[in-house]
């Protein structure tokens, strides 16, 4: 089980971007389960310091899964260089990960 299961974080300027690309990665059975978090962001880019709201999303998969992930993240993303970050989980519930693999079995 070590390692078998990840939380992808990408971060998404609207709540309705943020909203498309969790629906999609739960109907294509990429996630189990995609949470959104309001955030304020501080980020340097293009040679400025930037202060923005944004929307956080966890997403609850399989690690096998991220480079699927991470394709469907970039073609419905509107930011030139989103996040796109992988976290293992390194333990947890087990009938949890029972779930995400059922909603992610293809």
């Amino acid at each position: 089980m070590q390692n078998e299961y990840s939380i992808v974080i990408t971060t998404a300027g609207s709540l309705d971007s943020a909203k498309a690309i969790a629906r999609l990665l739960v109907e294509k059975k990429l996630a189990a389960c995609v949470q959104l978090f309001p955030v304020e962001s501080f980020y340097f880019w293009k040679n400025e310091i930037c202060d923005d709201s944004e929307i956080t999303l966890f997403i609850k998969s399989k690690t096998a899964l991220f480079e699927e992930i991470k394709a469907v993240i970039k073609e419905n993303h509107e930011y030139e260089l989103p996040e796109i970050i992988q976290i293992p989980v390194a333990n947890g519930f087990p009938e949890y990960f029972s779930w995400i693999n059922d909603c992610t079995n293809r």
